[in-house]
């Protein structure tokens, strides 16, 4: 009996003891009853982490190990570049990219011959605003104007001996945009005539909006009506704001941030520097030493050459994007009061090619979107014919900005611009979430070196022969 009774004591000093150390409270009887009894249950029906069944979604160390892992293979990288090739980057060797003799400057007076069909857009639109013009033959004057632009700077390349590849694709990159601009500016404010001759005649011809106080005192933004916004001032704002698309009245910023404006004036000087020198110091050798396999047709030695070029082109491009479109045009922005800085959204999270191409860069999809799927699709065409139509006419660009400064036709651009057509019905058929998104990255990843080769290959065969 006294054992006995010295037993039930142990048991229920041994369940208090459980019950202090687990620390859990009690919900009920039957669970009083599980923590007095000494076989206490330690397992639950649950999934592993890792299993897609169990809801967890917290990777942020898993993400920080892979950019840890990340920094310190591309640290080898560059330790093993500068042991091999030493330091190659040269800032003076950048001057000779833009011009090979000092007293020519064909891309830059390509450039600054552009206010001519500025000013001739803008005489035109005056023309027609007046009623001088009739609307057909100012159509036919604007189509001869954009063919210009377009036809003009490849004139001076295969004309001039000068100019050098980097220069043209200055040049020819100030052009195109020209291009798209002066067409939006065509557009709107043909839709401002037709709206106008809509309007009641007792309207006439209405005229800037003048400046009217409030009840407060404070003065109202002055609102711009057609044909008020034909003056020069408002022609070269749009000329130089980040958009493509014309306004009438753009959203202004209140009040030009100086703190805002320094930060992205240091991040585009800074960035231009890291470019340079990755340029030279990475990328220039990894294709230097591409050129033999292809030469030999060494296949398993070509795609190591490709994959070896795919980590530094797309490091590369990525310090671009954001010098561009973040640091470049925020600053332009800032400076000019822009106010719409939507100049990208959400492109890394895309799980389909469809979706990069609407969200990478929102200005050039805007003026698609405005001026080119949208009409077409108003006057019956289907949405596949409209969107084949939408790539068919960006891989024309890239082909335009790619070939002519180079001086050859290989439309490898083209055709990776129109692969981009099967690829999206690909992925958008069989590949969904993470999937989608992954294939994404390796299209863009494998995609661009594999363009790269095939220029640098063809240009150097085409220039110096077989001496690679």
């Amino acid at each position: 009996m006294a054992d006995s009774g010295e037993s039930l004591t142990r048991r229920k000093r041994a369940a208090q003891r459980g019950n202090s150390v687990s620390g859990s409270p009690r919900e009920g009887a039957g669970e009083e009853t599980e923590l007095s009894d000494p076989g206490i249950r330690c397992h639950k029906l649950q999934e592993s982490l890792l299993s897609s069944a169990s809801g967890y979604s917290n990777y942020r160390g898993i993400l920080n190990w892979c950019v840890v892992m990340l920094v310190l293979s591309n640290a080898r990288l560059f330790l093993e570049n500068i042991i091999k090739y030493g330091i190659l980057v040269d800032p003076i060797q950048v001057v000779s990219l833009f011009v090979k003799d000092p007293y020519s400057w064909p891309a830059l007076c390509l450039v600054l011959g552009s206010n001519v069909f500025i000013l001739g857009a803008l005489h035109l639109e005056r023309r027609l605003a007046s009623g001088s013009l009739s609307e057909r033959f100012g159509l036919f004057l604007y189509t001869l104007l954009l063919t210009t632009i377009l036809c003009l700077p490849v004139l001076v390349v295969f004309t001039v001996r000068s100019i050098t590849p980097v220069g043209a694709v200055f040049a020819l990159s100030v052009y195109t945009i020209l291009f798209l601009k002066l067409f939006s500016y065509k557009d709107v404010n043909l839709w401002c005539r037709a709206r106008r001759l809509t309007q009641a005649r007792t309207l006439g011809r209405s005229q800037s909006v003048p400046v009217i106080k409030k009840a407060n005192g404070e003065i109202g933004k002055k609102h711009i009506s057609y044909p008020g916004n034909l003056m020069h001032r408002d022609m070269y704002y749009f000329a130089f704001a980040p958009t493509l698309c014309y306004e009438l009245n753009f959203p202004r910023s209140p009040r030009i941030r100086k703190r805002f404006l320094l930060r992205r004036l240091f991040e585009m000087l800074f960035l231009m520097q890291l470019l340079v020198g990755l340029i030279q110091q990475w990328l220039v050798p990894a294709i230097q030493n591409s050129m033999k396999p292809f030469r030999d047709m060494d296949y398993s030695r070509i795609i190591e050459r490709l994959l070896k070029l795919a980590v530094p082109n797309h490091l590369i491009w990525l310090i671009f994007f954001y010098w561009f479109f973040h640091s470049s045009m925020n600053f332009l922005a800032e400076l000019m009061r822009f106010g719409d800085r939507e100049f990208y959204r959400d492109w890394w999270n895309s799980e389909t090619v469809t979706y990069f191409w609407q969200n990478w860069n929102i200005p050039v999809h805007r003026w698609c979107l405005r001026h080119f799927y949208k009409p077409m699709m108003r006057r019956g065409v289907s949405k596949w014919s409209a969107q084949t139509a939408v790539f068919l006419a960006s891989a024309f660009f890239h082909e335009y900005l790619v070939s002519v400064p180079l001086k050859m036709f290989r439309l490898w651009a083209f055709m990776g611009m129109m692969s981009q057509i099967p690829l999206a019905w690909f992925v958008g058929r069989f590949l969904r979430g993470n999937y989608g998104n992954a294939a994404v990255w390796i299209s863009l990843i494998i995609g661009q070196p594999i363009a790269v080769l095939m220029y640098v290959h063809d240009y150097y065969i085409l220039n110096h022969g077989n001496g690679l």
